[in-house]
């Protein structure tokens, strides 16, 4: 199946966000309401000092109170809905990017541009949890500020030009906040990360770490980074105590201000004593969006981050969307004009003018270590970061398959076995749909059924649980299993023999022959000589030239051709 790129015009994340529009006008609808019914308190008040006090209508206050009970309720269910709405719009964000997000997350890993392929999935969280708490209701409230001072304002213009005052110092001081804390945050965030992927890289070799004594060093030098992240966390956290200091200062400051300069209006006549709560109480609200935007600047920082972050993501690693053909795989591979080249070296690692793999052959690929054996036949099967020239299975460049298609039909036995974490039946059978019966007929034929049976729980073993006892050979022999899960007609195996015993090795030669006579192309790469017996074609690689290709009949014929010589001679 061929692929194409889906070309969006912009952000691909934006033009994501475009589809919670609705939610997003509802919920700005839903605070003008809220937003107007604030208003109520500070009218209710302003009757109650300035006319109910005066005309002692006890009936007049009941039915005010009525009614402001009514627009309390009417603001609580309006307040309830848009926080039900913000919540599953941050849910449906999450399902909507997430398939997306791990697809992009896997092929920056595949092509060795990510040192941690879960930091995006951290960055997709992230989002969606500012999406749903309460910081991004301030962002839905702050317009209404200037409404509120508005409002002061029209009560008295020196009331209204200090509201003014307070909340452009609060804006003054939530940028300085951000300029304070910005550049160390991130220091901090960042080297957490780098000390969480060195040490989870280390503690993966414990075996080799224990037996070379190599705890007390790497200790050490897990200590010295660990001070460094906790000073740069404490030197964050410093700066956020202060400025929370500043802001508390600031708004008790404002409070006292506001009511003394009320006070001063009252005793001056130019402002009754309700106005003077009332204005008290606006000037609260119109704080209180700014209030919460300085509190959880930290929050949409780190989102706004994150956000950043995967757009980029996206964008380097476009969606690809399956165009066909649907014809089934044959596993023919064509190779010309390959050239490969890795960062630090001056030289291509790999250089092959023309190369053909047809199935129903086994072919063997050999040289010296270095020799880009294993490079080759990460090129074959797609999964190489970049080259040049041209791969094809069965005529269709492998970067265009659909990987899931063409996967069903491939085999791979990577030098460097990785079992995933799941049973041993999930791993064997990839994770897919359960079949018992191809499941234990792979096992069978890699010779490793009877070994899996003989643990207490048999395929349904935790690898987790039984990776401590499992050989080098074992997991070698689970890991055969499940690239000829399903007989696939492309296999490659790098170095399948290199952990096996002669029990393994028979039984390997035995899935090769097999394979070969089910029609499959079979690629290996080994240095031992007992597997040799099963190949038909040899291709000798040196300094990633192909130097020889040649098959076991031209061999044959090599051989008589030098044993008649020499009788002749003789």
């Amino acid at each position: 199946m061929n692929k194409k790129s889906t070309p969006y015009k912009g952000s691909e994340l934006r033009a994501g966000l475009l589809e919670f529009r609705r939610e997003f006008l509802t919920i700005g609808a839903l605070s003008l309401v809220v937003n107007v019914l604030m208003l109520s308190p500070t009218l209710f008040q302003l009757q109650i000092t300035d006319r109910i006090f005066m005309s002692k209508s006890v009936s007049s206050l009941l039915s005010m109170s009525l009614i402001i009970v009514f627009f309390f309720l009417v603001m609580a269910v309006s307040e309830w809905i848009r926080s039900m709405l913000l919540v599953r719009a941050g849910l449906r964000f999450d399902q909507y990017f997430g398939s997306r997000v791990f697809r992009a997350s896997f092929d920056a890993q595949l092509r060795a541009k990510s040192r941690d392929p879960s930091e995006a999935i951290a960055d997709l969280t992230n989002i969606r949890q500012f999406l749903t708490g309460n910081g991004i209701f301030a962002f839905f409230d702050a317009p209404w500020t200037p409404i509120y001072i508005i409002v002061v304002w029209m009560m008295n213009p020196i009331l209204g030009v200090a509201s003014l005052g307070f909340v452009l110092l609060m804006v003054v001081q939530a940028l300085w906040t951000n300029r304070m804390t910005d550049a160390a945050s991130e220091r901090a965030m960042q080297m957490g990360r780098e000390t969480s992927v060195d040490i989870s890289s280390k503690l993966r070799n414990a075996e080799a770490v224990e037996a070379m004594g190599l705890v007390p060093n790497l200790r050490a030098i897990w200590l010295a980074r660990h001070k460094s992240d906790l000073a740069a966390n404490l030197e964050v956290e410093h700066l956020g105590h202060k400025s929370l200091a500043v802001s508390k200062f600031m708004r008790h400051v404002q409070g006292a201000a506001i009511l003394a300069l009320g006070a001063i209006l009252v005793i001056d006549g130019k402002l009754t004593a309700g106005q003077m709560i009332a204005v008290n109480v606006l000037m609260q609200r119109a704080l209180q969006p700014v209030d919460m935007i300085v509190s959880s600047w930290r929050s949409f920082v780190y989102s706004y981050k994150s956000f950043s972050r995967l757009e980029a993501l996206l964008q380097r690693n476009p969606l690809v969307v399956p165009t066909g053909p649907y014809a089934k795989v044959t596993g023919q591979v064509s190779v010309s004009d390959l050239r490969v080249e890795v960062d630090g070296r001056t030289q291509p690692i790999l250089l092959v003018k023309d190369c053909q793999f047809y199935p129903g052959t086994v072919t063997a690929i050999l040289g010296p270590s270095g020799s880009g054996k294993s490079t080759f036949a990460k090129v074959i099967l797609g999964i190489w970061p970049s080259m040049e020239g041209r791969v094809l299975v069965d005529g269709t460049p492998v970067g265009s398959w659909d990987r899931q298609v063409l996967g069903e039909s491939v085999g791979y036995l990577p030098q460097d076995i990785e079992l995933l974490e799941g049973t041993i039946a999930e791993n064997i059978g990839r994770f897919g749909a359960p079949d018992s019966e191809l499941v234990i007929q792979a096992a069978k034929r890699a010779g490793v059924h009877e070994m899996i049976l003989r643990f207490p729980r048999g395929y349904d073993t935790l690898l987790g649980e039984a990776v401590g006892i499992l050989s080098a050979g074992q997991k070698q022999r689970i890991a055969l299993a499940r690239a000829i899960y399903s007989d696939p007609v492309l296999l490659v195996l790098d170095e399948p023999n290199s952990n096996l015993d002669d029990v393994g090795e028979a039984a390997l030669i035995s899935v090769i022959n097999e394979m070969k006579r089910g029609g499959a192309n079979v690629v290996v790469i080994t240095h031992r000589p007992g597997i040799l017996a099963a190949v038909d074609r040899f291709i000798v690689l040196s300094a990633g030239r192909v130097e020889q290709d040649f098959s076991r009949e031209q061999i044959v014929e090599i051989q008589s051709t030098a044993a008649a010589l020499a009788t002749t001679t003789t």
